[in-house]
């Protein structure tokens, strides 16, 4: 999946790095190497490896919510 900024994503139970029981997050930057997401919950910021974000998204712990979801 292509990543960019101000995608939001829906943590379903497996989601592990989870500490501030959020249920969903958004990126707020991306490199070539790294993630910077915003959980809901919270008003701090994670970091991820971008392979390490990826894996969360294969594993279906992060899901993508698409814009119609989101307005609808």
């Amino acid at each position: 999946m292509d990543l960019h900024n101000n995608m939001e994503f829906e943590l379903s139970g497996n989601f592990i790095p989870n500490i501030s029981n959020s249920d969903k997050l958004k990126i707020i930057e991306i490199s070539s190497d790294s993630v910077v997401i915003q959980m809901n919950n919270s008003k701090r910021r994670g970091i991820f490896p971008l392979d390490s974000f990826q894996y969360w998204i294969k594993r279906r712990s992060l899901i993508y919510i698409e814009q119609e979801k989101k307005t609808s």
